[in-house]
């Protein structure tokens, strides 16, 4: 078998060892042989050694541009759309940095008196359905950060075109996506869709390792957010919005098989894996990829995505959506859902992508892995899903405001570079929280 060659990213190991075990397998099941024990030991260290090297030099450094840089822009107002788990972290983030003026607005007064930051925020009762008083609630915004369900991404970002604010938001929603790059055509200002976790920070890797390759042949993108201790037969928690995991769980998903765009099955081409020794399962859901198929049309063989569970999670869920027909009665599943699971702060984020293809001559394969654990952040337990969808959204919009993401029309995530998001204050917490991994 081949020894990989463990690439020493610098932006990948701050504060991490660069490694993951004796065994990462690949999503196809194939092995990966690091090579003799030594060897591998002897990887580790210098791995250590070079990210040692890089925290005490170049990565404060490219920090502290980054934020300087960021500092020396006017005070923007940013208005914040939706007071749950995404938006609470959100304000948070934003707040503390003293670069932005936060207002968040949520229809529910309860919600909003809940919400958490170490610093103020103003806060705003409105009904989102009521288009002429949330336009003109957004009047005079720099940039609207829409955390609210994706049933309403529609009315809000037609609100901020309307308010001439910039406009970002995290859905994985393939419909609402289409609705709001129509929006984006002719515009002055920004429509950044799917700046989260999946689509978002996933997309802006992918796009990244592809383009250390001659030619494509694969690209499978797997991210999940799980429990750090799982306790039911699902092996899951609550830890974002439940209507976006049933949407996911039902809606089509893009995909690109033998160089052709297909829709495929929610829920299937179930595949079983292991990282660090624990077993992991993963199946199609929709709207990870973003806009990836369209950007990789006639590059690539196959592109796909899929989500991380704990094994057993997807026959369970078949089971509620197909057999007991809750996939056409999502308001009663939403209830059964957050009725019978907790909510956890204890989770772990998953981010995996394997791209292979053809560099200098020979079949070659890379590989982006990292783990992003809840933390403590202005003095609250801050779960990993929270932390790395707020975090994506944070960074854009930081990038927006420094000019060093186009200003006007529809941006894909995959027009952000990996480098320049990693180097933000807001896109460095993939790497100060999480443990990261490239391989080559």
């Amino acid at each position: 078998m081949r020894t990989r060659r463990i690439r020493s990213s610098c932006p990948g190991l701050i504060g991490t060892d660069a490694s993951f075990g004796q065994r990462v397998p690949s999503i196809n099941q194939a092995d990966h042989d690091f090579g003799t024990s030594a060897a591998f030991a002897s990887i580790r260290r210098d791995c250590r050694r070079i990210a040692a090297v890089w925290r005490l030099a170049v990565a404060p450094a490219r920090v502290r541009m980054d934020i300087k840089q960021t500092e020396s822009l006017p005070m923007q107002k940013i208005a914040i759309i939706g007071a749950g788990k995404i938006g609470t972290m959100i304000a948070e983030l934003l707040a503390s940095c003293g670069s932005y003026a936060v207002t968040v607005l949520d229809r529910d007064a309860d919600q909003l008196a809940r919400l958490q930051t170490s610093q103020p925020v103003e806060r705003q009762v409105i009904d989102i359905a009521d288009e002429a008083a949330l336009t003109n609630a957004l009047g005079g915004m720099f940039a609207v950060l829409n955390a609210g369900p994706f049933q309403l991404t529609t009315r809000i970002a037609t609100a901020a075109k309307a308010a001439r604010a910039h406009y970002l938001d995290l859905t994985e929603d393939v419909a609402s996506t289409r609705i709001v790059r129509g929006l984006a055509e002719g515009a002055d200002t920004a429509f950044i869709p799917q700046c989260g976790l999946a689509p978002g920070f996933i997309t802006i890797v992918a796009h990244d390792l592809v383009q250390h390759f001659d030619s494509l042949q694969d690209v499978r993108m797997r991210v999940g957010a799980l429990p750090q201790f799982p306790s039911n037969a699902l092996g899951y928690n609550l830890t974002w919005s439940t209507d976006g995991v049933i949407n996911e769980y039902c809606e089509p998903c893009e995909a690109i098989v033998d160089g052709m765009l297909r829709q495929t099955l929610p829920l299937e081409e179930l595949e079983s894996f292991a990282l660090d020794g624990v077993a992991y399962e993963a199946f199609n859901t929709s709207g990870g990829l973003g806009s990836l198929c369209e950007t990789l049309a006639g590059r690539v063989r196959n592109l796909n995505y899929r989500t991380i569970r704990y094994p057993g999670h997807a026959a369970i869920m078949r089971m509620l959506l197909h057999d007991l027909g809750l996939r056409d009665r999502r308001p009663l599943l939403k209830d059964i859902l957050e009725t019978a699971i907790p909510i956890t702060m204890q989770d772990v984020v998953i981010v995996f992508v394997t791209v292979t293809g053809m560099r200098g001559g020979q079949l070659m394969q890379e590989n982006y892995a990292n783990h992003i654990r809840s933390a403590s952040i202005g003095g609250v337990t801050r779960s990993a899903i929270q932390i790395t969808t707020a975090s994506g959204i944070c960074a854009v919009l930081d990038m927006l405001a420094a000019h060093k993401v186009r200003g006007h029309g529809f941006v894909r995530q995959e027009e952000i570079a990996l480098a320049d998001f990693l180097a933000n204050r807001f896109g460095r917490h993939y790497e100060t929280i999480g443990q990261s991994s490239r391989a080559a």
